[in-house]
């Protein structure tokens, strides 16, 4: 039976990828040998690094517009300790926009570092919506937000204004849409929602927003460090490298953002719809916040949740669960999902309604 899998992450990827990867992990460019063995110093390996950085600036337009893309170990969990440390002066402040778990697990390790503005939150209201209309203080070192909140279901549509540096976590739905990622300063993504398996984080920083911090940063967390060492001060993780890299052809092929962005909205279209539809189910999140990535939802009557659970598993559904912090269910339908998928779960909560 074919899967449809909606797991939040790791989550679904090509068929194509895998398959590249498999053979990759058996005999790798024909070498005789297993990516896995070979050194990350040979030039076949570093020729995979150095594609992978550059189709990363390509697919986000910013190539040659002063940024360097990293491929770095710890997750973006790591990236929340990185970042106050690189582009927090000592004696400074940044700026946090509270929109979830993980935006307050960021806000948490930057106030070891200095003083932390928290400029909005919406976890009053069980983070439901993106705030609006915070002010961002002018002499903050930068401001940092979270694009795609897999948890609770939302997305920033837009971004603010602002003559601070701005740092976003785009780890659920980097490559998912069009953007002017120039307005940016630094991007961080895990890989393992729309890129590759987990393992590694993509790192997008403007070079020039660096070294003004007036703090000793050891080299381990020092983006400078990485990208004068092009992201080989220590041992890339080269299979999740490699499979990110595999990642991005395919999206480059398939037509780059612009083109798995309109996949993408038929598929949020296509979801919501029957949510709005549907009187058995209820979303969870203000309309005009949805995310594209992670559509969250809940049944109305709690009673039917044997009989749901039932029927969206034996048709091949998988990773429907909402998170354990929250429950319901959350379909997440990042860039490799296919509609079909979409339309069989559309189709499953049809027929509930339709036997009760």
């Amino acid at each position: 039976m074919k899967k449809h899998n909606f797991s939040a992450g790791p989550c679904i990827l090509p068929q194509e990828v895998f398959e590249k990867a498999a053979q990759a992990v058996l005999n790798f460019n024909d070498m005789g040998l297993s990516l896995l063995e070979i050194s990350h110093r040979d030039k076949a390996f570093v020729a995979v690094m150095e594609e992978a950085r550059a189709l990363a600036l390509d697919l986000l337009g910013l190539t040659g517009k002063g940024y360097q893309a990293l491929f770095l170990q710890g997750g973006a969990s790591m990236e929340f300790l990185r970042i106050p440390y690189n582009l927090m002066r000592v004696d400074g402040k940044a700026a946090y926009l509270d929109t979830g778990t993980w935006a307050s697990g960021a806000i948490k390790e930057a106030k070891a570092f200095g003083e932390t503005v928290v400029v909005a939150s919406s976890k009053p209201e069980n983070y439901n919506h993106i705030p609006t209309g915070y002010a961002i203080p002018e002499d903050a070192d930068y401001f940092h937000c979270t694009s795609n909140n897999t948890i609770f279901g939302t997305q920033m549509k837009s971004f603010p204004e602002t003559n601070v540096p701005v740092v976003c976590d785009m780890s659920s739905d980097i490559f998912s849409r069009t953007l002017d990622f120039s307005k940016f300063d630094l991007i961080y993504a895990g890989a393992q929602k729309n890129m590759g398996p987990a393992g590694v984080t993509l790192i997008v920083v403007k070079e020039e927003i660096l070294g003004k911090t007036g703090r000793a940063i050891p080299n381990i967390m020092n983006y400078q460090q990485h990208i004068d060492k092009e992201s080989m001060y220590n041992t890339p993780p080269v299979f999740a490298v490699y499979t990110s890299l595999l990642t991005m052809q395919w999206l480059k092929n398939l037509g780059g953002i612009a083109a798995i962005e309109k996949l993408n909205e038929a598929k949020a279209q296509l979801i919501y719809n029957e949510i709005d539809r549907n009187p058995l189910f209820k979303g969870t999140t203000v309309k005009e916040d949805r995310s594209n990535m992670n559509a969250t939802f809940l049944l109305v009557d709690e009673s039917h949740k044997e009989k749901f659970d039932s029927m969206w598993k034996a048709a091949g559904i998988s990773g429907i669960n909402g998170h354990r912090s929250v429950g319901g269910y959350r379909a997440s339908m990042y860039n490799a999902l296919p509609i079909e998928s979409v339309q069989v779960l559309v189709d499953i909560m049809k027929e509930l309604e339709k036997s009760i």
